[in-house]
């Protein structure tokens, strides 16, 4: 496990570089807490997989989990995929397959009802074209837009103006013909504040009516490792299995891989740009866009608040703002020193890119007994990437 005491060995030469570190034990810590939390509250537990659609990170996972949450026909494919290796049976119990999207091919319609045991519709005309195809096969819903802002930055707010993401609650007045509701409403958040707020929403706009209902999903967006009392959380799964008879989902993404992740980089150059000293990494923020995306920096092991030495971080590729932001160390940067960004798990490696032809990190599995490198991308993964057909 990678402790602070233990990042001088994420350094060692055993790790190529850059390399994205993926943390075994922090991964199982974090599942191990929803299974508790499934085993108090009787919540079915489902691994996000937009977050790291690793399939070792997948393997871990499946233990500890009900199933998998996709997004689309691939990730379905792959969830699919990885529930029936050493499995005879995939939907018995263990092995749920969630989906929901805003946008659903129709060409891809029947292997999506194939491959998923639920599919929630994004909208109501998604619902009318799609929906006679797949209840074949599915467990049918809607995603539920209830209205309820919590987040003041819309780029991550469900429920931001001209949403497209689910049915406008006040244009749903029954819920007949559909088996369950998706809601999702949070981003990162580190109390149960608007997952009570939801609910109550939607116990006072349909009110007995969900009883009709067999299932509801709600969502993602909570971190329920950084949360100290989870007993509003399993006090109102129980009252929705009480009252209703709804057999509720989690769909937690971040919450499982986001501190379970590192970016290994290397310093390749150092020099002063008006008076700042510039880093030279051999990585590049497009091995964790968000970083650039909503300009975001991100945790560095070495920086020190008070040190005696400031620096920008920057990336090795040619866009001006291939920057990671400017930190502070008890010593200068040389180059060969190797650093360190941390709590990138999520949504990082699976936005990737080869901007400018740099290839991918290398990917490692590590625990406290042994590192194994899972990935290694090479020139022929470029090259076929984009040479023609």
């Amino acid at each position: 496990m990678l402790h602070m005491m233990d990042f001088q060995v994420l350094k060692d030469s055993v790790y190529s570089s850059p390399a994205f570190v993926i943390d075994e034990t922090k991964i199982i810590q974090a599942l191990a807490l929803l299974a508790e939390l499934r085993t108090q509250s009787g919540c079915k537990v489902l691994y996000s997989i937009k977050a790291l659609p690793f399939s070792a990170v997948m393997d871990i996972a499946k233990p500890f989990v009900d199933g998998f949450a996709v997004s689309s026909l691939f990730e379905a494919r792959l969830a699919d995929e990885v529930l029936r290796q050493g499995s005879a049976q995939v939907f018995a119990g263990q092995g749920s397959i969630h989906l929901t999207t805003p946008g659903i091919r129709p060409d891809e319609l029947e292997e999506l009802s194939l491959l998923c045991s639920h599919i929630s519709f994004n909208s109501l005309t998604q619902y009318q074209r799609h929906a006679e195809a797949a209840q074949t096969q599915a467990s049918i819903g809607l995603r539920v837009n209830p209205k309820l802002s919590f987040l003041v930055d819309d780029r991550f707010n469900p429920c931001r103006q001209h949403s497209k993401l689910g049915v406008a609650i006040e244009k749903l007045s029954y819920l007949d013909h559909i088996q369950g509701l998706h809601v999702h409403t949070a981003f990162s958040a580190i109390d149960f504040a608007p997952l009570i707020k939801t609910i109550d929403k939607l116990q006072r706009h349909f009110g007995i009516g969900l009883a009709e209902l067999q299932w509801l999903n709600i969502g993602g967006g909570y971190l329920f490792g950084q949360i100290e009392d989870h007993r509003p959380f399993v006090e109102l799964v129980k009252k929705l299995n009480n009252d209703f008879g709804l057999e509720v989902y989690i769909e937690p993404g971040k919450a499982v891989v986001g501190q379970a992740g590192y970016l290994l980089a290397t310093v390749l150059d150092s020099f002063v740009s008006d008076g700042l000293t510039i880093i030279i990494l051999d990585t590049s923020v497009n091995h964790n866009p968000e970083v650039f995306e909503y300009q975001r920096q991100p945790e560095l092991h070495e920086h020190v608040p008070d040190g005696d030495y400031t620096a920008m971080l920057v990336g090795s590729t040619c866009l001006a703002g291939d920057v990671f932001g400017t930190y502070r160390f008890k010593q200068p940067l040389a180059v060969g020193d190797q650093v360190v960004f941390k709590n990138v798990g999520a949504y990082s490696l699976v936005k990737s890119n080869r901007f400018n032809g740099y290839n991918l990190p290398d990917i490692y599995l590590s625990n406290s007994l042994r590192v194994k490198k899972m990935k290694h991308y090479d020139y022929q993964d470029f090259r076929r990437q984009w040479l023609a057909d």
